[in-house]
């Protein structure tokens, strides 16, 4: 095939590198080239047992002979999250979307047992099936991921302890002979022709059927409504029954998956986004923590109790709340923190902001009397402003801040960072950090004001 254009597409999460091609007639398709052979090969084995069962997935027109490169079909560049992002902007789900979303719970029972017919399992990446071993990666992936990187203090005996029987009833499940698609999420269906079509199942394995329902219908960025997500799991369970009979404890098992599947996804969120700070995954956090929230106050899950504990303490991190939508007021996040412990994250997903160093004014902290104070109480005020140094810092602080409030007032941005360092983050920074929150709150009723000591707190 010949090619007279080559588009690179941008990436997500994967290492995986997409172009668009286009050929002298105007056609196009998409060229993908790999990091692992054997991921590339398990894709072309399901991708080709998928369409051979008539399921929409891309077809493959080209193999390179060492299968690290393909092309394949183009799908158009509209995946279903844009039709659900679409919804959420407009604050109403159309029925276009909705019916959109019922199809694709009625085709995954299809997907899970056609593909899973006559499949040598085997050629799976990077595991052939879902194992004790897969479960306490995942979880082990959760830990270090996210409850690390969080700092969040852990209990290590007792929360391994619940790790393992969290895997006992995981593995109890009764269907373990069908493929579980593993990445089962609406950025990962692509629309065409008004039918969803399935990309990006190159680490299926063998499985349960309730991992997959509860990746899409419990997504973090889909937030679809309560009701809705019932009426999806009914549609889900209608279709099930032309392969098999309904368990009589689908609910319950259903639930552990969701509980399973949010624990995963964080410690994903938790490494795409704390660690590698891309600003997709950082959104999706207290999306994902609400909704384990949720299920830890239904009790169902009290047989866990160190994991419940984690949850509910990362749940009220100020830095994992949901963050303003488009069209809230601007929200300034004004903080004060030690530079030894590291220049704070904007969990915003912005990314950005002002850092300020306040290490050049006299240090209040070289001073026994000073030592035990921080800067909100008045002998430390008194210290700093006796100096002559810190207000002709602040003026210049205020002279950069005040104008970019103002623009992203005006430009309807929603979230802006200002944080002010010194060296323990207890005296000129707490000074600086609360004298501008104070300014700012005067100056811009309109505009909304969080203050935090980091160190302090």
């Amino acid at each position: 095939m010949d090619f007279v254009k080559q588009q690179v597409l941008p990436g997500a999460g994967s290492k995986r590198r997409y172009s668009r091609l286009t050929d002298s007639e105007g056609r196009t398709y998409i060229r993908l080239d790999g990091i692992s052979r054997a991921e590339n090969h398990a894709f072309l084995v399901l991708n080709r047992q998928m369409e051979a069962a008539g399921i929409r997935v891309p077809h493959i027109y080209e193999v390179s002979a060492d299968e690290m490169s393909y092309i394949q079909e183009d799908l158009g560049g509209r995946s279903l999250y844009d039709y659900i992002a679409h919804c959420q902007k407009q604050g109403e789900w159309n029925e276009e979307t909705r019916e959109l979303i019922r199809e694709v719970m009625r085709d995954l029972p299809r997907i899970q047992f056609l593909t899973a017919r006559g499949l040598d399992f085997s050629v799976c990446f990077p595991v052939p099936e879902f194992t004790r071993q897969s479960v306490l990666w995942d979880l082990y992936y959760f830990k270090y991921s996210f409850l690390r990187v969080a700092h969040l203090e852990i209990d290590e005996p007792a929360l391994e302890a619940e790790f393992q029987h969290f895997a006992d009833q995981l593995l109890s499940s009764d269907t373990t002979q069908t493929f579980l698609y593993r990445d089962f999420q609406s950025r990962n269906i692509m629309v065409r022709d008004g039918h969803p079509w399935y990309i990006d199942f190159q680490g299926g394995r063998r499985g349960p059927v309730y991992y997959d329902v509860a990746s899409f219908v419990w997504q973090a960025r889909a937030a679809y409504p309560e009701d809705f997500k019932r009426e999806l799991v009914e549609t889900y369970k209608q279709a099930l029954q032309e392969y098999m009979p309904l368990p009589s404890d689908f609910d319950r098992r259903l639930r552990q998956f969701v509980f399973f599947r949010m624990l995963q996804v964080l410690g994903a969120y938790g490494f795409l986004g704390l660690i590698e700070h891309k600003a997709m995954f950082l959104t999706s956090i207290p999306g994902a923590l609400g909704t384990l929230s949720g299920q830890v106050a239904t009790g169902e899950f009290e047989a866990y109790p160190t994991l419940c504990r984690l949850i509910s303490e990362a749940s009220a991190m100020e830095k994992f709340r949901p963050q303003p939508m488009k069209g809230e007021k601007l929200t300034v996040r004004i903080q004060s923190f030690s530079f030894k412990k590291g220049i704070p994250e904007d969990y915003s997903g912005n990314g950005g902001g002002f850092v300020f160093d306040c290490r050049a004014p006299h240090n209040p902290g070289r001073y026994p009397e000073y030592r035990n104070l921080t800067g909100k109480d008045q002998p430390v005020i008194d210290f700093l402003e006796q100096q002559g140094e810190i207000q002709p810092f602040l003026e210049h602080v205020y002279g950069l801040v005040e104008p970019a409030v103002e623009t992203y007032s005006r430009r309807g941005f929603t979230s802006l960072m200002v944080s002010f360092g010194c060296t323990g983050g207890q005296h000129r920074s707490v000074y600086c950090a609360q004298h501008l929150a104070d300014r700012l709150r005067e100056k811009y009723p309109s505009v909304n004001i969080e203050l935090h000591h980091r160190e302090q707190e």
